[in-house]
Parts: structure tokens; C-alpha cells; sequence
């Protein structure tokens, strides 16, 4: 029923995190419905992209266990992380959906912490990889992902929709940025067949 499979979600959830004190000013837990009304500052950022209530929504209906918040002694939100596991066979793997963090708790960390919890819990689904997707003009972030040991698998051409409104930027190309897990250890799933594939190609292409 819908209320075991609740209750196992959270025992589920509980083993995953058990409130990690990451040192005296930061701890991780799950991210929940109410930090969708809290998380306005974190995104206050124009590289973060922002979604509807509904897309959130279904990140914490089917994959909790990848939705994490980054919180202070205060229950000050520093940073949050989402994402899932999909694919099939060689490709099965962890997704970031979006990673963000506070401006004034960046530097310190914050960043590589969320990813390694998302990467620890891609190993536990027994993924091959974790990727993601980043605008190509972003270089801080690419450069982050990088030192992260993430390099670029291909490009994604105007993966990212430009605004019809005046003055909107324009359609921009994605960098598809990968990193290899224990499944993999030869780093097979780094190599891509196309190095350059259109956003139409990306669901069906491996």
C-alpha cells in the first residue's frame, strides 16, 4: 500500500542521511516540501535554473533519496542539491539536476560536500556514472565540475531555451559533463559515440 511504501521511503531516507554533522556549521538532511518555500535566496543566482512547484514535486515523490538541503545551526538554508538515477544496462546512472549554493556560504566547500553525498548514493544504486548538464558560456561551474573529476562528454546543441521576449538570450549549448564510478572502472561510459548530438538526439542516444 501506499502508506508501507511511505513509511520503508522513510527508513529509506533516514539510513541515507541520519542528519550528517559535516562539521559545527553545516549539516546534511533531506530536502522536503516546506524548503520549497524557503529556498527563494539560494536561488537567487542567474546561472541557477528555477523550476515550477510541480518539477520539484516529482523529484521528491521519486527520488528523495537524491534531494538533499545543506543547512546551518540556525536552520539557515545554505545550498541544496537534486537528482535522480535512470538509464538502462551499461547506461544506468546518478543525474544533478541542479546544484546551487548560497553566495555567502560559497568557497568553502559546500559545493564538493552535496556532490559527493549524490555520488555515494549513485554507488549504492549500483550506477556506472553520474552526469550532468551545464551552459557552455558557465566556466566557473564547468571549472568546479572539473576538480570534482568530471570531464565533458559531448555537446548538446541549444539544450537551453532562450526567452522570445526582447533582449532574452539566446538558445545556448550544453556541456553533457560526466564522471565514472566503481561500476566502471575502465571509464567506458566516458567514451561518446557523437561529440556533438542535437537536444532531440539526447534520449535517444547512449
Amino acid at each position: 500500500s501506499s502508506g508501507i511504501n511511505a513509511e520503508y521511503g522513510s527508513f529509506k531516507l533516514f539510513n541515507y542521511f541520519k542528519r550528517i554533522n559535516l562539521s559545527s556549521m553545516c549539516t546534511l538532511r533531506p530536502f522536503t516540501c516546506k524548503d520549497m518555500f524557503r529556498f527563494n535566496r539560494v536561488n537567487f543566482d542567474p546561472l541557477t535554473e528555477n523550476y515550477g512547484i510541480s518539477f520539484y514535486l516529482q523529484y521528491l515523490v521519486n527520488w528523495p533519496e537524491y534531494c538533499t538541503v545543506a543547512e546551518g545551526p540556525s536552520g539557515t538554508m545554505m545550498g541544496y542539491i537534486l537528482g535522480k538515477s535512470e538509464g538502462q544496462n551499461e547506461n544506468w546512472h546518478g543525474h544533478v539536476t541542479t546544484l546551487t549554493v548560497s553566495s555567502q556560504f560559497r568557497r568553502i566547500g559546500l559545493a564538493r560536500t552535496l556532490m559527493s553525498q549524490l555520488e555515494k548514493i549513485s554507488e549504492n544504486q549500483r550506477c556506472y556514472f553520474v552526469d550532468l548538464f551545464v551552459r557552455i558560456s558557465n566556466n566557473v561551474a564547468i571549472g568546479m565540475y572539473k576538480n570534482f573529476g568530471y570531464s565533458v562528454y559531448r555537446q548538446i546543441v541549444e539544450y537551453y531555451a532562450g526567452g522570445s521576449a526582447p533582449h532574452s538570450p539566446p538558445d545556448e549549448d550544453a556541456y553533457d559533463m560526466r564522471k565514472a564510478l566503481s561500476r566502471d572502472p575502465e571509464g567506458k561510459t566516458l567514451v561518446a559515440k557523437k561529440k556533438v548530438i542535437r537536444t532531440e538526439e539526447l534520449f535517444s542516444s547512449v
